[in-house]
């Protein structure tokens, strides 16, 4: 019977080379295909086409507390890509399960907006959203 230890501390999210930190508790990263990879139609007489879809293009959720020094790095980057004609904020993206074999990668991602700011007698958790145009994703077990 074997036995198998998840640790959250070594799951790494890397932004164009730079490890991230100061994340919120609960869930502090998130993954999503936008699009399904097959979808299928089926005819009258009960036979089915599957469509492969083309579209690997993935959203990202990224949740920070509010006194991670990674909102500043990340403030910086939407920044430059806002104010740089070329696209200077598109950078690679990579989630890694370091207790796993679970990996996300994007050569091309970019923040889509940043988070809501709220401030309150309690620290706000930061809540960051990316695009990716295409992510190879394993979901691997540990």
């Amino acid at each position: 019977m074997a036995l198998y230890t998840y640790d959250p501390k070594l799951v790494a999210v890397i932004l164009g080379g730079v490890p991230l930190s100061g994340f919120a508790d609960g869930t502090f990263v998130s993954v999503e295909q936008n699009e399904d990879s097959f979808s299928l139609q089926v005819g009258t007489d009960g036979d089915g086409c599957r469509s492969k879809s083309n579209n690997q293009s993935a959203r990202v959720t990224l949740t920070l507390q509010q006194s991670s020094a990674s909102n500043d790095i990340l403030s910086a980057l939407h920044n430059t890509d806002i104010l740089s004609p070329s696209g200077d904020g598109i950078t690679p993206l990579i989630v890694k399960d370091n207790t796993g074999r679970s990996l996300h990668s994007a050569e091309n991602a970019w923040i889509v907006k940043p988070p809501t700011s709220a401030f309150g007698r309690e620290p706000e958790n930061r809540e960051w959203v990316f695009e990716t145009e295409a992510m190879l994703h394993t979901v691997g077990g540990n």
